[in-house]
């Protein structure tokens, strides 16, 4: 088995680089796109920065491998006019980027924090590192008249290449309409198909759309983010056979059905988690996917435990269930591969996770010890057997668990280990890490 080697070190909370926006690497990211351009990896963010105000213009990475980032810049020298006009904005948020032959379109969004006077513009250039030049408005709301909220931007392709943007953060919810490749802009003026939306008891919030197509399972993938960012953020996905939807979550709930609890809509796959005693991470959410060859890829920004205001870049191997479902490595991506584990290699001391749907703060995990003959010490009917190359089942009680596991990089202790993630016929998501033999 091949582990992956040490990935580069990032101080997380490296003051000396506040206002060194060359030396931000994962640093301050926010609602991060990611975008594969020939051989090389880039994300465009949300213009936000720890302690002060950012510079305005859609922060630009990028990376040969995933793992190491570099600084390349800003995308605009300003905001672009229609959309300071319309929304005051100072910065620009959750960019998306695409290309429709050969030209590279970059959507933004403008608007008011807690208000949906928002804005969705475009840009192209024939280089996806610019220049950028505006091509103003895709569609604009207006707070106490429209009902969605024109920001969070994803363009993505449905099974014959045509290209849809999805969109939408709280109000009324998330919308998917057609796109014009020919200008990048609306087919038509209206606000779209609406596919998922949540009850004014928890504010409505889901936002941060992003859809994706698997041609083997031949289903539409919409991944959204719930909650506060600040405080308990977290990833949810459902499915649908059509990019229109309806798009159903693994239990066969509408991800526009209001009449149920809040929490019970959405495959809950990621949100935040402390392993150990090591700092943990706080409100994982606002994902981009990338598919790259046969691997898939989810981007996404989390808050550091220590003061929660730092946030960063995290990428993460995509593991898909048999029966068509992506989960995501309890680790950040260090250059691992999905292979055959030899079951002997399960045996020791694990940290556990189940990804509560109803609590959606940070949670802590719980030690189990996996013995060689297959039971799990101190639990009752607890036990574990291979199924597959790198497949397993896991009883914890009364849940029976399938699980996948891989050869990881512990960022946290500093050295390879084992993960794994997997769920029950419930659609209760349970991730891990081994601690020691």
């Amino acid at each position: 088995m091949m582990f992956p080697k040490a990935p580069v070190k990032y101080d997380l909370y490296d003051e000396a680089i506040a206002n060194d926006e060359s030396s931000w690497t994962i640093h301050n990211v926010h609602d991060p796109a990611l975008y594969k351009d020939g051989d090389t990896y880039y994300v465009f963010s949300t213009d936000a920065k720890v302690g002060g105000e950012p510079t305005g213009g859609i922060q630009v990475r990028k990376s040969k491998d995933l793992i190491h980032w570099e600084w390349v810049g800003h995308a605009f020298e300003q905001i672009p006019t229609e959309a300071h006009e319309w929304t005051g904005a100072k910065g620009l948020w959750a960019p998306d980027v695409t290309k429709y032959g050969e030209t590279y379109y970059l959507y933004y969004a403008a608007s008011q924090f807690g208000k949906n006077q928002s804005f969705i513009g475009v840009a192209t250039s024939n280089n996806i590192e610019g220049p950028w030049v505006d091509q103003g408005e895709v569609i604009k709301t207006k707070h106490g008249e429209s009902i969605p909220n024109a920001i969070d931007p994803n363009i993505t392709f449905d099974e014959e290449g045509n290209p849809w943007m999805v969109y939408g953060s709280f109000f009324g919810g998330i919308f998917v309409a057609k796109i014009d490749p020919s200008t990048g802009k609306l087919i038509e003026q209206n606000d779209g198909i609406l596919i998922s939306k949540r009850h004014h008891s928890v504010e409505a919030a889901v936002e941060g759309p992003y859809i994706v197509y698997h041609p083997e399972f031949k289903k539409y993938y919409l991944f959204v983010s719930y909650d506060s960012l600040f405080r308990d953020y977290n990833i949810r996905v459902a499915c649908a056979d059509r990019i229109e939807g309806p798009y159903l979550d693994y239990n066969g709930n509408d991800m526009t059905n209001i009449e149920i609890s809040p929490n019970d809509t959405g495959l809950k796959i990621l949100g935040g988690y402390k392993f150990g005693e090591a700092e943990g991470w706080i409100g994982p959410g606002h994902n981009s996917v990338l598919k790259d060859g046969d691997d898939y890829f989810v981007c996404h920004h989390a808050r550091g435990e220590r003061t929660k205001k730092h946030h960063a870049l995290h990428i993460r191997k995509i593991v898909w269930t048999n029966d068509g479902w992506p989960l995501v490595s309890p680790e950040r991506y260090a250059g691992e591969k999905e292979q055959k584990i030899n079951p002997s290699q399960l045996v020791g001391l694990w940290e556990v996770i189940e990804m509560d749907r109803n609590d959606n703060h940070q949670l802590a995990s719980k030690p189990i010890l996996l013995l060689s003959e297959g039971k799990v010490e101190d639990i009752h009917n607890g036990h574990w057997v291979c199924k597959d190359r790198n497949q397993f089942e896991l009883s914890l009680e009364e849940k029976i668990f399938t699980l996948y596991v891989l050869p990881a990089w512990d960022w946290s202790r500093w050295n390879p280990t084992l993960v794994f993630t997997g769920k029950d016929k419930e659609g209760n998501v349970l991730i891990g890490k081994k601690m020691k033999e």
